[in-house]
């Protein structure tokens, strides 16, 4: 069966087959699957036998005036949006430039004609689930949360239960769901505690999202490091990518440097202020207590940021230090106080959440110890 022409907001013509483009749905037309005497994708590609009859297509022309080259697969996710980079992984991707089977990693110019396909993801329900929950505030529209520690904000791969959103959807008595992640508007990691912001209308979570986006929302921070930063205050202006070596984590560095041949870029802008309150020493170690403003939302940009400078978060067991004082303490970063505005024409509000015992008993024991000078 044939696919619907239209056009994305970045003017690339594309074609899609029994599937709603992701982040851009109310904008495509749904078409039913290739059946067995019309096994044909568009542009008359042969579908992959991988991809099955229960499988998905796509089709795009990458703009005449596209400039410089990019990956395929870079393209799907940040051009086109329609898949992350790990999704295009799990989802088994076939691709097609020009009519000719490509991989993934093929360099994409202007003019260039892509076709797509995958398989369907498994149907994941997710189900209410009585966990209790710190609501700083709650209207028809939003509701504001301080999250704890431990708590994945959206089901995903190897997380479907105990998150906020299963929470969310018993608290206000919601029925089991295929998609929770109109809820979201922003993320905390996991071991990140603190105030997060989620929305019960679609509405509200244009709305929002487009205040994160502009960097009209303000956030503070509260960490605890290992070390004490060279200058008490500052503002960490690093970029940030996937780390080459591990792709569950992400790098800083100083400055930015020309795509390379292989189309990978410089990474993404991500500034960090920070502030040292105070600064404990623990027998021959020092810790210090951070505020920190980040001015960007990239993800771990906080925990990156201060490895970055050799103090990573107390607690981090990703980018921080072993620490034979405080081995198994959870990830010592607490997000404090957010200003948002929740509705249109309204004056922005200030969420605050108090902080958590973790916090607590480290400033108690630090209390006991000789204060460094700060």
């Amino acid at each position: 069966m044939g696919g619907e022409t239209i056009k994305d907001a970045r003017h690339i013509k594309t074609k899609i087959n029994d599937v709603k483009k992701p982040n851009d749905a109310a904008k495509t037309a749904s078409a039913g699957a290739p059946d067995a005497a019309n096994p044909a994708g568009p542009a008359g590609i042969e579908k992959p036998e991988n991809a099955g009859l229960s499988g998905q297509s796509f089709s795009a022309e990458v703009p005449p005036t596209y400039a410089p080259p990019k990956r395929l697969d870079r393209y799907i996710a940040e051009d086109l949006r329609l898949f992350s980079r790990a999704q295009i992984k799990a989802r088994k991707l076939a691709a097609f430039v020009n009519g000719k089977s490509v991989k993934i990693s093929r360099l994409l110019s202007g003019g260039d004609k892509i076709t797509l396909f995958w398989e369907k993801a498994p149907d994941r329900i997710v189900v209410p689930e009585n966990i209790p929950l710190k609501i700083l505030y709650e209207d028809e529209r939003v509701v504001v949360v301080n999250k704890k520690t431990g708590m994945v904000t959206h089901p995903a791969a190897g997380n479907w239960n105990g998150t906020l959103m299963n929470a969310l959807l018993a608290h206000k008595k919601l029925e089991a769901q295929e998609d929770v992640r109109s809820f979201i508007a922003h993320r905390l990691d996991k071991d990140t505690s603190g105030v997060i912001i989620c929305a019960y209308t679609k509405e509200a979570v244009f709305f929002l999202s487009s205040q994160f986006k502009k960097r009209a929302v303000k956030k503070t921070y509260y960490a605890v490091v290992q070390g004490e930063p060279l200058e008490k205050q500052g503002v960490i202006n690093k970029r940030i990518r996937r780390d080459k070596r591990d792709r569950k984590k992400f790098e800083a560095f100083d400055s930015p440097a020309p795509p390379t041949q292989n189309g990978e870029n410089a990474g993404k802008k991500a500034v960090t202020r920070y502030k040292t309150l105070k600064t404990f020493a623990f027998l021959d170690r020092k810790y210090s207590l951070l505020t920190l403003r980040p001015k960007t939302g990239r993800t771990h940009q906080i925990r990156v940021h201060l490895r970055s400078i050799g103090v990573p978060v107390l607690g981090d067991p990703v980018y921080g230090f072993k620490d034979r004082i405080f081995s198994g303490l959870p990830l010592m970063l607490h997000a404090a106080r957010l200003c948002i505005r929740i509705a249109p024409g309204e004056d922005p509000k200030i969420f605050r959440a108090p902080l958590p015992k973790r916090f607590r008993l480290f400033l108690k024991k630090a209390a006991k110890q000789r204060k460094t000078p700060v």
